[in-house]
């Protein structure tokens, strides 16, 4: 599976974005996605999860409520949508594919490039 991640950029503190990640190949449902973020000078961390069918899906403390993970398998395409932007959410954000429904980094297979988010006050 490659994966190809878009719709980062720069946005005002409360603003909001969204980003895609098109997967190739035709097993695309049957993988778990994931989104990370890595902050400069920071560790990758884990964001939010969905499981191949779209039916549930986990976020990280720091962005329930304001972060929904989505997928159409029919697209190939998973998705973040961001609200509620604040500074601390500016990172590069990578999305990834699992044979698990997994928040654990170590899971997943596949790695997108990354797309920048920043977020200004």
């Amino acid at each position: 599976v490659q994966l190809q991640a878009s719709g980062g950029g720069l946005v005002q503190a409360g603003g909001s974005l969204r980003l895609s990640c098109a997967a190739s190949g035709r097993t695309f449902s049957s993988y778990g996605m994931g989104w990370f973020r890595q902050a400069p000078g920071k560790e990758r961390v884990y964001v939010a999860a969905v499981s191949w069918s779209g039916d549930h899906s986990y976020h990280a403390d720091s962005v329930k409520g304001r972060f929904t993970i989505s997928r159409d398998n029919a697209k190939n395409t998973v998705y973040l949508q961001m609200n509620s932007l604040k500074p601390e959410d500016t990172a590069v954000y990578y999305c990834a594919a699992s044979q698990k429904f997994s928040s654990w980094s170590d899971d997943y297979d596949f790695w997108g490039q990354g797309t920048q988010v920043t977020v200004s006050s």
